[in-house]
């Protein structure tokens, strides 16, 4: 199975950059199943549901979130019944949405499940211990198991990797918009990746407008971002997966810039 994971999806700038590769990319990798990051697609902050259909329009099956969950409020009104998408499973009990999905497309079945860490991040709960309880279920459903661990400190997404080794195919994370160049498959079987990266401006600071987030430095005042229009860039990975025993076998990063990709 090919797994085509898109890195954090930000504003108006990110989604032109989407519709723009996504055709070329399918052509030429042919993935099963395509899952993007979408908390930063509308605005830099939340999603709505006319962009999970956008993206669901041009192939995206499903869609992962993380600390900007709830920054559309109209998200209230869909989640429950929108079962492409997931939110951090370790929010408590009670909370909207789901953690875990499972998707089928290609003659492919992949489960997806998305945490939150807790370092530099709202204290909820415990993402290790809900990863347990998640992955207990979803092992009986699916070898292919996905998880984006949507988390600030690297220390916390090397160590939900280790925690994970042997459990999940694909540990991938989100939220700092850098992708890393640490790309492996450790030693029970696991892909891993502690970034993905972002899709959108690469002329701003990941993703918003570099003026603004320079004055908040230099002053610490308070100071409102807006999603920066310049041009993109584009990063995703490809995971290949075992069918019959769930483990990656092949991992491939993608990054491509506006006006310096060509596709073969």
């Amino acid at each position: 199975m090919k797994v085509l994971f898109i890195g954090d999806i930000v504003g108006n700038t990110g989604r032109k950059a989407v519709k723009t590769l996504l055709p070329e990319l399918k052509s030429k990798y042919n993935p099963h199943i395509i899952i993007a990051n979408a908390e930063n697609a509308a605005g830099g902050r939340g999603v709505t549901a006319a962009i999970i259909k956008e993206f669901a329009d041009l192939g995206v099956h499903g869609f992962t979130m993380g600390n900007h969950t709830w920054d559309n409020r109209d998200i209230f009104e869909w989640i429950d019944e929108e079962k492409r998408v997931v939110r951090p499973a370790n929010f408590p009990p009670g909370t909207p949405g789901r953690g875990m999905t499972t998707i089928k497309a290609n003659g492919k079945e992949l489960v997806i499940v998305n945490l939150q860490g807790r370092t530099f991040l709202p204290a909820i709960d415990c993402p290790f211990r809900t990863a347990d309880e998640l992955l207990e279920r979803a092992g009986k459903q699916s070898k292919a198991i996905l998880v984006d661990f949507h988390a600030e400190a690297t220390s916390e997404k090397i160590a939900m990797g280790w925690h994970l080794d042997g459990r999940a195919s694909f540990v991938v994370g989100t939220h700092t918009h850098v992708q890393t160049n640490d790309d492996t498959i450790l030693p029970n079987g696991t892909g891993y990746l502690t970034d993905c990266g972002m899709v959108g401006s690469k002329e701003g600071v990941l993703g918003m407008e570099r003026d603004a987030v320079l004055r908040k430095f230099k002053t610490q005042l308070p100071v409102r971002f807006t999603v920066c229009e310049g041009k993109w860039h584009f990063h995703a990975v490809l995971v290949d997966i075992d069918d019959s025993t769930g483990k990656a076998v092949r991992i491939e990063k993608i990054r491509i810039r506006e006006d310096e990709w060509i596709m073969s």
